[in-house]
């Protein structure tokens, strides 16, 4: 048995290709996120990979729309959001592939 940290993994990133990672992989990377009320991550778009994030509690906004727990959000590549912590948020967000560097910021 190996028992790891979440505290102590990249922005709650714990599977892909990066380190440190519970599970090294290109395949697919997991997360677990936590945000508070307020926070914000800003526009961008993946130009290779697909993210899909589930709201495990509280309720956000992304693109404009209003999501809350047991909510699913599908991004395919080349869409772009951001993210809004209406409460305090708790997410599981999967991206595939894991890709460095894929992350595109909006102008």
């Amino acid at each position: 048995m190996i028992i790891n940290r979440l505290d102590i993994m990249y922005k709650g990133w714990f599977v892909g290709n990066f380190l440190p990672s519970v599970c090294s992989t290109q395949d697919f990377e997991i997360a677990v996120k936590h945000y508070n009320v307020g926070d914000y991550e800003k526009h961008h778009t993946h130009k290779i990979a697909t993210e899909i994030t589930v709201i495990i509690e509280g309720e956000a906004r992304m693109q404009e729309n209003k999501i809350s727990k047991g909510d699913i959000v599908t991004i395919l590549p080349g869409e772009e959001t951001d993210f809004y912590a209406l409460t305090n948020v708790t997410t599981v967000v999967v991206k595939y592939p894991s890709i460095k560097d894929d992350k595109y910021l909006s102008e």
